[in-house]
């Protein structure tokens, strides 16, 4: 018998950053001790979904400081050719990282437990500078 669980996990953000959502995925992986694969599917087109180091947070400091230098707001003169700026400099650019990185992550689940590694934590990349509510879906099968 093939038993499935499916759900949506709100993420409140305060602006561009990585948000880490592992604890809130643990927590409702545990409720039903199955083994499968979850997938986490993020709603949104400007913000991501990764998986990376959780054990100093400088880690995601620089990926962040990374991304903002890789793609800057259109307000940056190198960024003159985009055409999509009416929704503010930081809109597009987020568009361009959440088409460069995962919006949607498998992560193996044994006994109600995630199968991640001893530094790994899932994040929510957000790209966009105002808050934002985000849905993550999850599907455990």
């Amino acid at each position: 018998m093939v038993t499935m669980r499916q759900s949506e996990i709100s993420v409140q953000t305060t602006g561009a950053g990585l948000y880490e959502i592992t604890n809130q995925i643990r927590q409702w992986v545990s409720v039903s001790p199955q083994s499968g694969l979850l997938t986490l599917f993020v709603r949104h087109t400007s913000c991501s979904l990764l998986i990376q180091e959780n054990a100093d947070p400088e880690v995601q400091t620089d990926l962040q400081n990374f991304f903002h230098r890789l793609v800057p707001p259109t307000s940056d003169p190198s960024m003159q050719y985009l055409t999509h700026t009416y929704e503010g400099p930081d809109d597009m650019p987020a568009h361009i990282k959440a088409a460069m990185m995962p919006v949607s992550l498998p992560i193996p689940v044994t006994d109600g437990r995630l199968a991640l590694g001893m530094w790994q934590g899932i994040y929510l990349f957000e790209h966009r500078n105002a808050p934002h509510t985000r849905r993550v879906a999850a599907h455990l099968a």
